[in-house]
């Protein structure tokens, strides 16, 4: 899990293997595998929140992230459904 991911809270609803608050991170990578817009999605998503993917519970904005930083969590989310 990077760092940044525990820094801005990533850890208090996502695990790497198992459901908790929000999906986990690896069914996350294998629910866009091949999908070339994957990463556009969840960098949206991470950056302005969302809702109704994944269930009724939310997902809070986390627009205090910078572009390299969600950049790191996306590649690092897709990178697990390899």
């Amino acid at each position: 899990m990077p760092e940044i991911a525990t820094k801005s809270g990533c850890v208090s609803c996502h695990a790497i293997d198992k459901k908790m608050v929000g999906p986990a991170l690896m069914d996350i990578a294998k629910k866009y595998k091949g999908d070339a817009t994957a990463a556009a999605k969840l960098d949206a998503v991470i950056a302005k929140g969302g809702s109704g993917v994944w269930g009724t519970m939310p997902m809070p904005a986390n627009s205090k992230l910078t572009d390299a930083e969600r950049k790191e969590l996306v590649d690092f989310v897709l990178g697990l459904a390899k």
